[in-house]
């Protein structure tokens, strides 16, 4: 049973000690982030589960953890296993912050949901909202991601579900395919939402939205 859902993104800079000198530009998203995330404890879930993109052999538990110093910190997240990919790596360091010390799942791929459950969904949007982007600018990512946007501030898991992941990856959107992932897990619930932030630095796109299922 999904008592409820938070939508996180998951830029590296999103951890203080990687930003740096820049981390006020990112103050909005990680504020908003710590907020949907301390929301999940709230509902009392029995097991938080992390999902995003990346390589994952199978499904994790709490065991599994990652670290972030290929981007030049000594910063992990979770437990002493360093299996999990950025997505889940950051997921893990938001529930770090949040002071979860329950079982964990962490997935790439569609996720037992058995008993009471929270997730944690680990989404960017297009990178290639700009010329400065990572992947350049696409005239196709701003429509693609205001999709999205619609559909986390209206609950709208069926339209998460018919997302086109090939155009999301041909427009850099890493968290396409956890957004629609979702949308499948989510589409016969009663969905309370609320998108906090839509935003789009570095030419990224990026929401914080959660969700609360009745």
């Amino acid at each position: 049973m999904i008592l409820a859902v938070a939508i996180c993104p998951h830029p590296p800079m999103l951890v203080p000690e990687i930003s740096g000198g820049a981390a006020g530009e990112l103050d909005e998203v990680r504020e908003a982030c710590d907020e949907v995330v301390a929301g999940l404890l709230t509902v009392g879930p029995d097991r938080i589960v992390v999902i995003g993109g990346g390589d994952l052999d199978g499904d994790r538990d709490e065991a599994a953890g990652g670290t972030l110093g290929g981007f030049g910190v000594n910063v992990r997240a979770g437990g002493a296993d360093d299996a999990l990919p950025l997505s889940l790596t950051i997921g893990a360091w938001l529930l770090d912050r949040a002071g979860w010390s329950g079982p964990r799942t962490y997935s790439s791929g569609t996720p037992d949901t058995d008993g009471r459950v929270a997730l944690l969904v680990m989404a960017d949007g297009s990178a290639t909202r700009a010329i400065t982007a990572p992947g350049y600018l696409d005239d196709r990512a701003e429509p693609f991601d205001a999709i999205i946007a619609e559909a986390l501030a209206g609950g709208d898991p069926s339209t998460l579900a018919a997302l086109d992941v090939d155009l999301g990856d041909e427009l850099w959107a890493a968290g396409s395919r956890p957004l629609r992932t979702l949308g499948e897990m989510t589409k016969d619930a009663d969905i309370t939402a609320r998108l906090r932030v839509d935003v789009a630095p570095f030419g990224v796109g990026y929401w914080v939205a959660d969700w609360r299922l009745g």
